[in-house]
């Protein structure tokens, strides 16, 4: 049967109106996409997602103003493009800013197409992935623009530690844009990608002070120094392919576990050199990421905001093909000590862990919390208390193995027995204490020190002696603070075996509302 002139007539219209939707803002507007390095939308969504699987929602929808000149500027699509597709076989919801429509500006419509799959996403349990390209809200359309970014956040609010969110910076993202990214569980940023409230023209007008966009808010200024970014890389083809490879940590939803790979890496492995890891200096500085290496299933450490509060070490691995979570003080980094920044960086990361049921693994060697007035002005008892928050409130199995270090406050907030820790395990090299050994023995023994024929050689007898009694594991271990002594090299089995005991935890918080995090 042959179609009537009618039918085909309408056919060829919606073929048009595909066509003009693929296009964007049309074939000079992807020539400057691609004269600037950049992809276009559709191209970065062909290679996040698997060869075929897209399905679009929302292709034909345009605005329909006609004020400063908008009735000229009408393209199916509206600069976004919106739908579902799967990520190496897993159900994923995407939208993807097309910078070639009116620079990718943020509409009533845009809003109205995410608001739309987020909203499917979390009906339906599946993550959301957004790929930022734009120059911010829509001016032409006034107030309606500003509001249509409260319908996104909103939806950012209720989806968060329900389904994992991402947000992949790939181009400016300005003004009140920055915010939904900031309320999604991963900022990755892409080549020459940028954030900002104001813009350069802008700070220059009121401050004076003169600054690039990238100055402003590029990836090394929010990987390495406000910590907004958590990841960031070179290029688009590398932020997309992150992109991937952090979701296969991370489950569906919060009521599905991470999806397990089949372990290449014998549960029994044990590597010699952990025996030789910690100097004998006990403030010599070693790198904790040699022990996570060997300890955790080969080459699976995904290190999470590398370059921001270096003094603290968090990310993801496998341990027996199993997702987890780790949290690690970094002695070759301010010894280890907790400041601001780590307390936040390592609170923020167990709720992440907690919400999405991926166990915590925490290795501890710090020597205190930052001190000075910089901290305590910056109010660090109250980061502080995030990590003991953080610890408290999560409910996933958590083990804790001491390295080195636990001194005073912070033997307490890096998961001890009292944070709910489920086991706790600890090297021979382990220093369990209410604070160093020098100032220990000035306080306990300040008279016996001060009589004495010489203060010098018996404040180092001392010393020596309070080392010995107190500076090891064994008397945490004789009061159960710890469950067990392990030589270095059995960690990778020992952990092994006791994910294998608690995976079946159920630990459930009395019921409320939602607490008061101290932010």
């Amino acid at each position: 049967m042959t179609m009537d002139g009618k039918t085909k007539k309408h056919l060829e219209v919606l073929r048009e109106m595909r066509t003009r939707a693929v296009l964007g803002g049309g074939q000079q507007r992807i020539d400057q996409q691609h004269e600037r390095g950049k992809m276009t939308a559709r191209e970065r969504l062909a290679l996040l997602l698997d060869e075929g699987s897209f399905q679009e929602f929302g292709a034909l929808a345009t605005h329909d103003f006609s004020a400063f000149g908008l009735d000229k500027h009408r393209y199916p699509g509206d600069g976004i493009v919106t739908g579902f597709g799967k990520i190496n076989g897993r159900r994923v919801a995407v939208f993807a800013q097309d910078f070639t429509v009116l620079g990718g500006s943020f509409s009533e419509v845009q809003s109205q197409k995410i608001s739309r799959i987020q909203d499917l996403a979390l009906e339906s349990g599946i993550p959301v992935i957004g790929l930022n390209d734009s120059g911010g809200a829509r001016i032409q359309e006034g107030v309606r623009s500003l509001a249509a970014y409260g319908e996104v956040f909103v939806r950012n609010v209720l989806a968060s530690g329900v389904v994992p969110q991402i947000s992949v910076i790939l181009g400016p993202c300005a003004g009140g844009a920055v915010y939904s990214p900031a309320l999604t569980d991963f900022v990755i940023m892409g080549g020459d990608s940028c954030m900002f409230l104001t813009g350069p023209e802008v700070i220059k007008a009121v401050t004076g002070e003169q600054v690039t966009a990238l100055d402003l808010g590029g990836a090394d200024v929010h990987a390495g120094r406000s910590g907004v970014a958590h990841l960031a890389t070179d290029t688009e083809v590398e932020a997309l392919a992150l992109t991937k490879l952090l979701l296969s940590y991370l489950p569906q939803n919060n009521n599905e576990d991470p999806p397990q790979i089949t372990p290449e890496d014998p549960i029994n492995r044990m590597d010699e050199s952990l025996n030789d890891l910690i100097p004998d200096g006990e403030n010599t500085p070693y790198d904790i990421r040699d022990a996570i290496g060997s300890v955790f299933d080969q080459d699976s450490f995904l290190e999470i905001q590398p370059n921001f509060a270096a003094n603290a070490v968090i990310g993801f691995a496998r341990l027996d093909g199993y997702s987890v979570g780790i949290v690690a003080n970094q002695p070759c980094f301010m010894s280890g000590a907790l400041n601001i920044d780590a307390s936040d960086k390592i609170a923020r990361f167990i709720r992440l862990c907690d919400a999405f049921n991926v166990p915590i693994i925490t290795f501890v060697d710090c020597p205190g919390f930052l001190p000075g007035t910089g901290q305590e002005y910056g109010g660090v008892i109250r980061h502080g208390a995030k990590i003991i928050y953080a610890y408290c409130e999560a409910t996933v199995p958590k083990i804790s193995i001491v390295t080195r270090k636990a001194m005073g406050g912070a033997y307490v907030a890096m998961g001890s027995k009292q944070m709910r820790n489920d086991v706790t395990f600890a090297w021979p090299t382990a220093q369990i204490a209410v604070m160093g050994a020098e100032a220990a023995v000035r306080v306990l023994f300040r008279q016996e020190i001060k009589s004495a024929p010489d203060p010098a050689l018996r404040e180092q007898e001392l010393l020596a002696e309070y080392r010995e009694k107190f500076f090891n594991p064994y008397r945490a271990a004789d009061v159960g603070q710890i469950d067990e002594v392990i030589e270095p090299r059995e960690t990778r089995p020992r952990l092994v075996r006791a994910l294998e005991v608690l995976r079946t935890k159920v630990q459930m918080n009395p019921a409320k509302k939602h607490g008061l995090t101290p932010i």
